[in-house]
């Protein structure tokens, strides 16, 4: 075996001809840091996040009985959820009140998102269950992903990275900002 030289970098990637956009902030995420211990609501962010400062727990805005909040590790920017405040995992198991709200809440995150971002359309879409891609699969959210066209370029499709040109903060006061004006909404 020949010994490796001090004198150049053999650590860093392949000499491939590709240049590497870093984003070791989703390692948090990869490695499940901060993942519930288990399913209970005292173990679940999405019950504690209502409970603290909407600027710090990113909630865009509160109904009665659900809520908006910023993915965490958004998909595109202004990646939001709907979700219950009640701890339920199931989309059946909610109740009239929680659904209409959960649909209306919905409907106000695509008219806000598009005041806000101009998307040209959306992805919505609820994961039951942890085998169907579910991160936190005991508290039910409902995504509401904004899409651009060409959104799905080189960096997702080749690299497995998205690249996002705002910061969650800012993402989170535009949106709010907006949710009482867009569309007809009600104030929060």
């Amino acid at each position: 075996m020949e010994p490796v030289s001090q004198d150049r970098a053999d650590f860093g990637p392949p000499d491939d001809g590709y240049q590497r956009l870093w984003t070791p902030h989703r390692m948090v995420y990869i490695g499940g840091q901060d993942k519930p211990a288990d399913s209970s609501a005292g173990q679940c962010p999405f019950c504690r996040i209502p409970q603290g400062d909407d600027e710090q727990g990113l909630v865009v805005a509160r109904g009665e009985r659900c809520y908006a909040v910023l993915n965490l590790y958004p998909y595109n920017s202004g990646h939001l959820m709907v979700l219950p405040y009640r701890h339920v995992s199931d989309y059946t198991d909610l109740d009239e009140a929680e659904t209409a709200e959960l649909a209306h809440l919905t409907q106000q995150a695509m008219r806000v998102s598009r005041a806000v971002y101009a998307p040209a359309g959306f992805n919505l879409g609820i994961n039951q269950g942890e085998v169907a891609g579910a991160g936190i699969a005991a508290h039910l959210h409902q995504h509401v992903v904004p899409r651009w066209l060409g959104d799905a370029n080189f960096l997702p499709v080749v690299a497995q990275t998205k690249a996002l040109p705002e910061l969650l903060a800012d993402t989170r006061r535009r949106l709010a900002e907006a949710w009482g004006t867009a569309g007809g909404g009600e104030e929060n």
